[in-house]
This record gives C-alpha cells, sequence and structure tokens, in this order.
C-alpha cells in the first residue's frame, strides 16, 4: 500500500511539473506571460522539452516497475504511475489555463504501456543480458528519439533548445554507462563465484 501511494505520488509530481513547465514556458498562456523574456522562461522551456518528450514518460514507467522489483508489481507500477501522471497533467492544464482535450486518448494508452515499461524496468534488476537489455531501454530510447524526433520546435535553434539536447545526450551516455557497468559488475561476480 505504501508503495502504491509513492508510485501514485511520483506520477501526479511528474505530471503536474510537466504541465506547469509547458505553461511557464509559453508566453500564450497566464503562467507564461508573466515571466516571458526573463530566465526563467528559458529555464522553464528547457525543462518543458525534457519533461514533454516520450522518452521521459517512459522514464517515469520504467523506473517505478525497477523500484518495484518483482515484474507483476513492476507492470502494475508502471501503468499506475503513467495514469497518475497523465489524469495530473490533464487536470493541471484544464484548471490552470482551460487546456487539455486528449486526455482520454492518453489514458487509454498508458494502460498497455505502462504495464510493458514496468515490467521492463522490473526485468532491469536482473542480472545478465536480459538486465542489460531492459536497463538500456531508456537510454536508447531517448537518443532514436533524439535522432528522428529532436525538440526543435522552432525554425531556429536556440539555446534553450540546445541545453535541452546536451542535458538528454548526457542522460543517454549516464543511463547507457550505468547499464553497462551493472552488466559488467554482475559478470564479475558471478566469474568470482559470489551469487546474488
Amino acid at each position: 500500500m505504501k508503495f502504491t501511494a509513492r508510485t501514485l505520488a511520483a506520477g501526479v509530481a511528474f505530471g503536474a511539473a510537466a504541465s506547469l513547465t509547458n505553461a511557464l514556458s509559453s508566453p500564450y498562456v497566464a503562467p507564461g506571460r508573466g515571466i516571458d523574456g526573463t530566465v526563467w522562461a528559458s529555464c522553464a522551456k528547457v525543462l518543458s522539452l525534457l519533461l514533454d518528450a516520450g522518452w521521459a514518460w517512459a522514464a517515469l514507467a520504467v523506473a517505478m516497475g525497477f523500484l518495484a522489483g518483482a515484474v507483476g508489481r513492476g507492470a502494475l507500477s508502471g501503468a499506475t504511475a503513467l495514469i497518475a501522471a497523465t489524469s495530473a497533467y490533464y487536470t493541471v492544464d484544464v484548471l490552470g489555463w482551460g487546456a487539455g482535450t486528449d486526455a482520454v486518448d492518453w489514458l487509454v494508452a498508458g494502460v498497455p504501456l505502462g504495464l510493458l515499461l514496468g515490467m521492463v524496468g522490473a526485468a532491469a534488476r536482473r542480472p545478465g543480458v536480459v538486465g542489460l537489455v531492459a536497463a538500456l531501454t531508456v537510454p536508447v530510447g531517448a537518443a532514436v528519439q533524439m535522432l528522428l524526433l529532436p525538440p526543435r520546435p522552432y525554425p531556429r535553434v536556440t539555446a534553450t533548445v540546445v541545453v535541452a539536447e546536451v542535458a538528454v545526450w548526457a542522460g543517454c551516455a549516464l543511463g547507457a554507462g550505468w547499464a553497462v557497468h551493472r552488466f559488467w559488475a554482475g559478470r564479475a561476480r558471478y566469474a568470482g563465484g559470489v551469487t546474488r
């Protein structure tokens, strides 16, 4: 029960933060109009580009699955986190600035995606190749999204876009490095006769 509450809280915090940073980064809605042209608007834009990316939402579900441990709990945690995040995102959108029309579509998609990604997160705890592949899911997914759909919503590249892209590539490298390090450390323990 305590873990479910933490999963719900993480999902709500993530969804609300994604909605709020979107609003703060836009000069077309009230929260963003007040800070337009300031360094805070630039920071909000960077965070918006990071939190609004598909890989970031996938990472939320994978992380909750990883923390849950077992595959079944991981699947449930991944789906719960995405449902909570989507609900919070659109609730903040609607209450804050009257936006948000495709909530149902994302809630429906969040269930199977959350189940799958939560299982991937739980599998990332396993030693060996299965754990390595599961742990590489988010870094590789983020890299693929950066190559196919980089966060460049404007005709020209801005400093905020460059900062967001550098942050994502750094995160990809760190995530992949962590996954590979865990894999080789596990192999070394196994070769040395240490079992988990």
